[in-house]
Order: structure tokens, then sequence, then C-alpha cells
């Protein structure tokens, strides 16, 4: 593995005009953000960046454009997922040529898959690139669950590298450490809560999303950990809850971006439907934003 995958990677959102359309110009700026703030890596089209809202086509537009940006400063990760196996292959070897270091391949959603079809898959996808592959496990929203024992196997796959866990399931994370090897695996915390005790437990970083609001806060979770300040670490960590404790009302991913456009980081809507949001909730989600702020998140 050629890429170190590690640290704090931040999972950009997809920046849209208010007519939906890609607004490149910004996804360029939003990711020089982040690269500035000291981002170890970015990671666009995952959950947050609505992969599955835009075509094949709009998905290497954006790869093409967060490469351009991050102009081999960190690692850029390109979410190349699909629901079959053919066309996750396809989308993979197109973000391949167009320039990502590692390809996040989500489980195949919509339909149940057993462990032997998942392993199957992600073998099938590692096998066709020649890039690093991270697993994404996000049952909530796929509604297959990758288990321990499968993510165990398929860390053995040549050019299988980690996995990021979004199942809010501190256990799984633990179980991932525990069966696979951290000088050849990462496990990545991809729920923002969870990064400093994935760190604490052997893991290797975090996928975040707070990061489009927070961007140096979220680095300095990291930072703080592996200088040895845990006192600091854990006042990084324990910053975002309240930004978090808003993902109540409503879409997460409508959460995120609405508080990055309360920043001042104009990523506009997400696209429809997930795009209402009432105007008691924004005004909440501003006035956090405004609170964290005064505060010194950034």
């Amino acid at each position: 593995m050629t890429t170190s995958i590690n640290g704090s990677i931040h999972a950009l959102v997809t920046p849209f005009h208010d007519d939906e359309s890609l607004n490149l110009d910004q996804m360029r700026a939003h990711a020089d953000r982040a690269v500035r703030a000291g981002a170890h890596g970015v990671f666009c089209l995952g959950t947050n960046g609505e992969f599955f809202q835009q075509t094949a086509d709009e998905r290497i537009a954006v790869l093409e454009a967060v490469v351009e940006s991050a102009a081999g400063r960190v690692p850029v990760y390109g979410g190349a997922g699909a629901v079959g196996t053919a066309e996750t292959v396809r989308i993979a070897q197109r973000m391949e040529a167009a320039g990502a270091d590692v390809l996040s391949v989500i489980a195949p959603y919509f339909a149940a898959a057993s462990q032997e079809e998942l392993y199957r898959h992600f073998a099938t996808v590692a096998d066709s690139v020649h890039v690093p592959v991270l697993i994404y496990n996000i049952p909530a929203r796929t509604g297959n669950n990758i288990a321990p024992a499968t993510v165990a196997r398929l860390a053995q796959v040549d050019n299988i590298a980690g996995v990021k866990d979004s199942s809010g399931n501190f256990d799984a994370i633990l179980q991932y450490i525990e069966l696979t090897d951290p000088e050849t695996f990462a496990v990545l915390a991809g729920t923002d809560s969870l990064i400093l005790p994935t760190l604490q437990a052997g893991g290797a970083g975090g996928i975040t999303a707070v990061a489009n609001v927070y961007p140096r806060t979220m680095v300095e979770i990291y930072e703080r950990w592996a200088a040895g300040d845990l006192e600091g670490a854990r006042a990084s960590q324990a910053s975002i809850r309240a930004l978090r404790n808003l993902f109540t009302l409503g879409n997460p991913n409508t959460i995120v971006k609405a508080a990055t456009n309360a920043a001042g980081e104009k990523v506009g809507p997400c696209r429809a439907p997930f795009n209402l949001l009432s105007d008691d909730a924004l005004a909440k989600i501003a006035e956090t934003v405004r609170a964290d702020q005064a505060a010194g998140l950034s």
C-alpha cells in the first residue's frame, strides 16, 4: 500500500448551484479549504457528497475537480460504489483513471446481500483496480451490514486497505480492529463522535462530515491525540456535540450542508427531495454555528 490511510480525512459535500447543477468552482475551493486546514485526505462522493444523486459522468467531473484542487498535497478518496458489482467496477476504473488515490466502495444497497455476496463484491472490485480500496459500511443507509468476520476475510485481499464504519456501533469498530493487522489494514471511524475512541482503540483515524463546517477542529482531534495531548483531543471531540445534536432535525446530509452554508461556505442546497428544512431548523443550525465559531471552532 503506497498511500497512507490515516488521520483526519474530510468527507466533502458536493456544492450545487441553486438550480441543483454542479458547482465545480466551489468544489475546488471547498477541497482547497480542507487541505489548507490540515486534512490528511479529502474524500469526495461519499454519503455527504450525495453520490447517490449524481450520474456517473457527474461523479467523474467532481472527482477531477477535487484531484485538481488537491494537486498532490493530500490523497484524494473517491466514492465508487453502486448497487451492482459490474457498475461499481466501471466507476472504480474510471475514478482510478481520473486520479483517485484511494477508492471508497459502499456496500451494495437496496437488495439484501449475504456475507458471501458482499465478500465477492468487494474482492471483485479490488481486483479490477490498482489503487487501494476502502470498504464502506453504513447499514442504516444500505440495509447490508458487513460483519467483522467478512472484514477480516477481505483484509487478506490484495488492494483492500481498510474499512470505514458508519454504523455507529463502536463494538463493530473494536471487532474490526481486533481481527485485522493495523500495519496493513486501516480501521476508520465514519461517525464523527467516535473518532477519538477509535484512535484510542488502535484505529487509524476518521472520515468526517463535520469537517465541512469546522475543518480545523476536526484535524485537531487527530493531531492532539497523535501528540499525546489526550485532554486536548477530548476537548476537540466534545466541541462538536452541539452541532451533531442537530442531526435529529432532518436528514444529516442536509443538516451538514445547511451548517456549512451557515459557516460561510456557500455550497448550495442538497438535491431534491432531500433538501427541505423548516425555518425553525435553519435558525437553530445558524445559531449553533455562530455560537461554535464564537467559541473558537473553525
